[in-house]
């Protein structure tokens, strides 16, 4: 299967992860955002002006999330060893228990003032429940190119809580936040998106990531190291 992109880090395909995911070799955690089956409108002029919008004009996000239509199945994810997907609570019957790490978006004050206050992620490992405030969604709220994307810097936080995760697949990866947090934390990561528009998106983000100092302190060791240099790992 031929890349849409490809860098020494990063791969995108443009395609359904069910048909993709099979074909990939050494995938160890899948991180991803799924569509949560709420049926999410994404105009989102209806919050432009008045008391409650941001003081702008709200956009029309007209590709939408595909899927978003009907329930969602995410039993094609789970057989990998680490998993961590949002929207948990959307399809938390179809779950495990596991970790589930919360993503604060706003101040206290402002909590209950307009959607929601937090998002919830599940993780396959662990028991607790861990909180991450990254109000920085609201710097890319006029800039964002997809309308769930999430802050990079959140996608950072919750690949360290996987602590050593291998090669990482994001099998609906929308504008690219998963892979550009991987990238710049010096990790290998594939995408999946099945919407051409978006993947361009993520590929133009990834281009022009540096790589940062991994802000993640566990090694990979020998054995790890040598299933990410395995020949046939990117067809």
């Amino acid at each position: 299967m031929t890349p849409f992109y490809q860098d020494d880090y990063i791969t995108i395909y443009h395609g359904d992860c069910k048909i993709i995911l099979p074909t990939l070799i050494g995938v160890r955690s899948i991180v991803g955002d799924p569509p949560y089956g709420m049926n999410n409108n994404t105009n989102f002029q209806r919050f432009s002006g008045g008391t409650r919008g941001h003081g702008g004009v709200g956009r029309d996000y007209k590709v939408g999330i595909v899927g978003d239509d009907k329930p969602f199945d995410p039993s094609h994810l789970l057989g990998y060893q680490n998993v961590l997907l949002f929207g948990y609570h959307h399809f938390a019957k179809e779950l495990d228990t596991g970790s589930v790490l919360v993503w604060i978006k706003r101040f206290d004050k402002a909590f209950g003032s307009f959607l929601s206050d937090a998002e919830l992620a599940w993780f396959n490992r662990g028991h607790g429940v861990y909180c991450h405030r990254d109000l920085s969604i609201n710097a890319i709220a006029n800039s964002r190119q997809h309308p769930t994307q999430k802050p990079v810097s959140l996608m950072r936080w919750c690949i360290d809580r996987i602590k050593d995760p291998g090669l990482i697949c994001d099998p609906y990866a929308g504008s690219g936040s998963t892979l550009v947090a991987a990238k710049e934390l010096g990790l290998k990561a594939i995408g999946v998106e099945l919407v051409e528009e978006y993947c361009e998106v993520a590929a133009k983000r990834v281009q022009g990531v540096t790589v940062m100092h991994p802000a993640f302190t566990a090694q990979p060791n020998k054995q790890n190291q040598a299933e990410l240099l395995q020949p046939g790992l990117w067809e």
